[in-house]
């Protein structure tokens, strides 16, 4: 179990600083504007007081230190998911990584920010309510992919 928890933080912290620098790449280059991790910090603080959904999560109040609450869950998500991939196929996964199954965990992964987190924000289903709805949705699909390509690459340097 402690070699799952190992590989799951080495992982997930790989593939999501990978994501980071993506995400950075598509602001530089193409104006992409950058995730608010003081709004999920600010979504993730709510939960615990038992708020789950906000009609807009800037009109929501803000917490004291929601932007470092959201970036520490940023990663610490992308360390779940990660142990998830090795939980689905073994720590043979992570010994011998093949780039199938971190894609697929990249790509349903997409869900839990079409179908949670999005909602829950106040911008609808597969963000849904934002202007820019399919454009969202299709970044964050590419940034799902780009962090599964991740998994792969972090196990792959890290076996």
């Amino acid at each position: 179990m402690l070699e799952v928890i190992s590989r799951s933080l080495v992982i997930g912290v790989g593939a999501t600083a990978l994501l980071d620098l993506w995400a950075l790449f598509l602001n530089r280059a193409f104006g992409i504007p950058l995730a608010n991790w003081a709004a999920v910090g600010r979504w993730f603080a709510y939960l615990p007081r038992g708020r789950f959904a906000h009609d807009t999560i800037a009109e929501t109040p803000p917490v004291q230190g929601e932007l470092a609450i959201g970036w520490v869950m940023h990663y610490l998500i992308g360390v779940l998911f990660a142990a998830i991939v090795l939980l689905l196929w073994g720590l043979d996964w992570a010994r011998y990584p093949t780039l199938l199954p971190a894609l697929i965990v990249g790509v349903v992964t997409v869900g839990c920010g079409w179908f949670i987190l999005q909602p829950g924000m106040g911008f609808g289903l597969a963000a849904s309510k934002r202007p820019n709805a399919s454009q969202v949705r299709l970044i964050g699909l590419i940034n799902h992919i780009v962090f599964g390509f991740g998994l792969w690459l972090t196990a792959f340097l890290a076996r």
